[in-house]
């Protein structure tokens, strides 16, 4: 046997294993050309996520970005604009990046160049920790966001469209499952090391460090991805530039499904939503140190950890169902929430509360994101992959900057209220997502 043949022979098995089905070799919704390369190119994706949300673990707009931004000494007033620059940052402009990327009948490399660039604007990062300090350092790093935030858009609406094509339907929602159970470990062990106190007390050269090996992450998970065997696609619509991608708007009139999950999916976005103020809850009733950061921290990889497998699989089975479960359970959490606030808010104030509420929280936002991602693949085909994915995340950027105005109430009604708000969200938003199409059929 040749190393070669021992190579494919190993990697079938380590996939079958993977996928835990009889039926692996099931090619459903991809050219049976592309069938043979479905192990390969499963392994090559998993390890290029895995390597890509390691560095997304090392840089966490929520914990170490702002961290790094005080140890420089950068105003306060700057943190803010973290969440709101790295999530919308990604998704409005990714209808004029789809016009680039409908005329690429090879879409891989859209993905590769975009994890280049992040890992550019992430060594740029620590850089400026190491060299600068001030208002200049947090102007510099804020910069860098926004470049890093641009090119994972480039990221995202090539990654959906390879993924459709080299990756049959039934294995996608086990691929992400797979993908945020090892996200969880990552953030479970760092934040262990945390708290731990291996890793010090936290100091900028700790953090910028933490941003260069995030910077090597990138430059490895380009490299695999690199790797891929994708075959060559539709090309069609892409010579009419920014024309073409305004008028694929008119998605949202004509495909009734495609704006039915799109309004759920806004809705859902309770779940990432929620946590920033669970944090600031916390924040107000307990301690602020970083053993207690970390601790949500763990909360977080904890929940991703357990139930990562769990939800891919069921997506596999109907992601539709995943999306309504998970809204659910996020309102739930959202529900308890207030309801200690109002008849026992002491029981806020024990330790364990708030991270446990967190920890389930983590488990549902896990099951809204894997759920949507899976169905919006599984929705569409071809190009059609590829508009919804851009419309879909341009306008979710939208009304992310739009939600975080829910925050301006916060002084009326209190953390809990908002909390209140954004959990008669998640069950709107389940509620439409129970009258989706399945799609996974």
């Amino acid at each position: 046997m040749t190393d070669t043949s021992h190579r494919s022979g190993l990697t079938d098995d380590i996939y079958e294993k993977l996928v835990n089905d009889e039926d692996a070799r099931a090619c459903k919704s991809i050219p049976e050309s592309a069938c043979q390369e479905v192990p390969g190119n499963f392994l090559k994706t998993l390890l290029s996520m895995f390597f890509s949300k390691l560095g997304d673990a090392l840089v966490n707009p929520k914990i170490t970005l702002p961290w790094l931004m005080q140890s420089v000494g950068a105003p306060a007033w700057m943190l803010g604009w973290l969440v709101p620059i790295r999530e919308s940052g990604s998704m409005l402009p990714q209808l004029a990046i789809a016009s680039v990327v409908r005329t690429m009948a090879v879409r891989k490399w859209m993905w590769v160049l975009g994890s280049a660039l992040q890992a550019m604007a992430v060594s740029g990062i620590a850089a400026v920790a190491f060299f600068l300090e001030g208002s200049i350092a947090g102007w510099s790093m804020l910069a860098l966001v926004v470049i890093f935030s641009l090119s994972r858009g480039l990221s995202s609406v090539a990654s959906k469209d390879v993924l459709g094509k080299t990756i049959p339907k039934p294995r996608r929602g086990t691929l992400n499952g797979w993908a945020e159970t090892a996200a969880g470990l990552i953030t479970l062990t760092v934040a262990l090391l945390l708290i731990s106190g291996v890793l010090g007390e936290g100091s900028t050269t700790l953090y910028a460090s933490g941003f260069a090996l995030a910077a090597l992450m990138w430059i490895i998970a380009g490299g695999i991805y690199a790797g891929i065997n994708e075959f060559p696609g539709e090309t069609d619509g892409g010579n009419n530039g920014l024309k073409e991608a305004f008028a694929r708007l008119s998605l949202l009139k004509t495909d009734a499904p495609f704006r039915r999950f799109l309004l759920s999916r806004s809705l859902l976005l309770c779940s990432a939503l929620t946590a920033p103020f669970i944090v600031v809850l916390a924040h107000q009733e307990l301690d602020a140190a970083i053993s207690m950061l970390a601790l949500f921290m763990a909360a977080s990889g904890a929940g991703s950890l357990v139930s990562g497998r769990f939800w891919g699989r069921f997506a596999d089975v109907s992601s539709r169902l995943v999306m309504v479960r998970a809204g659910m359970m996020s309102a739930a959490v959202g529900g308890v929430i207030f309801l200690l606030g109002v008849f026992r808010s002491e029981w806020l104030s024990e330790i364990w509360v708030l991270p446990l509420l967190y920890f389930v929280l983590s488990i549902a936002h896990q099951g809204v994101r894997l759920g949507r991602k899976t169905y919006v693949v599984n929705l569409g085909e071809g190009n059609k992959r590829t508009d919804y994915v851009s419309v879909g995340n341009t306008l979710i950027g939208v009304m992310l900057l739009m939600t975080g105005f829910i925050s301006l109430l916060e002084p009326l009604i209190g953390v809990s209220g908002v909390i209140l708000i954004l959990s008669f969200m998640g069950m709107a938003g389940s509620w439409m997502a129970i009258k989706l199409p399945e799609v996974e059929r």
